[in-house]
Formats: structure tokens, C-alpha cells, sequence
């Protein structure tokens, strides 16, 4: 079976990161997370993100450096994450149940998703660099 990608994008501006509060499924519902989503066959990473911020949020990207390592979901999914910048339109949570700008002290108190825990220090590093 052919390995399934997962991208998400973190979306840096001020010193502040951009996250999202999961509304499904039932047991991820309620927790904060960098928004995105699955890579379709033929599409890049980059391609791919950018359409899903552009689905989620409603809002334009440039896709930049990774964050951090891959994260296994599964057997079968990976996920990875990328720097994005913000080129056009306001971010809005068309997918999720809010989304919140957070500073790095924010960043260990946030109820993350478990996946997205791993990158805490990596965002901090990035978050600190801008």
C-alpha cells in the first residue's frame, strides 16, 4: 500500500503562530493543531497544502522550509510540516471549530493534537527566528 502524506502549515506572522481547533472526529475534536491536510496523488507537498489553507482558511500561501521531522500517524500515513507565509486573503476556520493566534509561551500549555506535539520545540525555534 502506498504511503498516504499529511502536510501542515505553519503560518508565523508578528512572532505569533496561526492554530486551529480540530471539530472532527470525535476523539481529535476540541484540540489545537497546525491546519491542513492530505496530499492527492500527483500533487506535491507544497501544492497540496496550499490548497487545503486555501480550503480551510480560506486564504492564499507561499510554501516554504519544513519544521521538524516526520511524524507517523500510522502504517500507512505520514505527516510533515512546512513554514508558510501569508500572501492574500484573512484566515478564517471554514473547517474548524476556531482558530487562534499564539505566542511561544503558549506553545507547551496548548492542548495539541498528539501528533503536532512533536514539533513544539522546532515552531518555538521558528517563532523566535521571525
Amino acid at each position: 500500500m502506498d504511503e498516504q502524506i499529511v502536510v501542515a502549515g505553519a503560518l508565523i506572522s508578528q512572532g505569533a503562530l496561526l492554530v486551529a481547533q480540530r471539530d472532527r472526529p470525535a476523539e481529535l475534536a476540541g484540540l489545537w493543531e497546525l491546519p491542513g491536510g492530505k496530499v492527492a496523488p500527483g500533487e506535491d507537498d507544497g501544492a497540496a497544502l496550499a490548497r487545503e489553507l486555501h480550503e480551510e482558511l480560506g486564504v492564499e500561501v507561499r510554501v516554504g522550509a519544513r519544521i521538524g521531522v516526520d511524524v507517523t500517524l500510522n502504517a500507512t500515513m505520514t505527516l510533515r510540516a512546512y513554514r508558510v507565509a501569508l500572501t492574500a486573503g484573512s484566515p478564517r476556520p471554514h473547517d474548524h471549530r476556531a482558530l487562534r493566534w499564539v505566542t511561544v509561551d503558549d506553545l507547551r500549555g496548548l492542548d495539541w493534537v498528539p501528533a503536532d506535539r512533536a514539533w513544539v520545540d522546532d515552531l518555538a525555534a521558528a517563532m523566535r527566528s521571525e
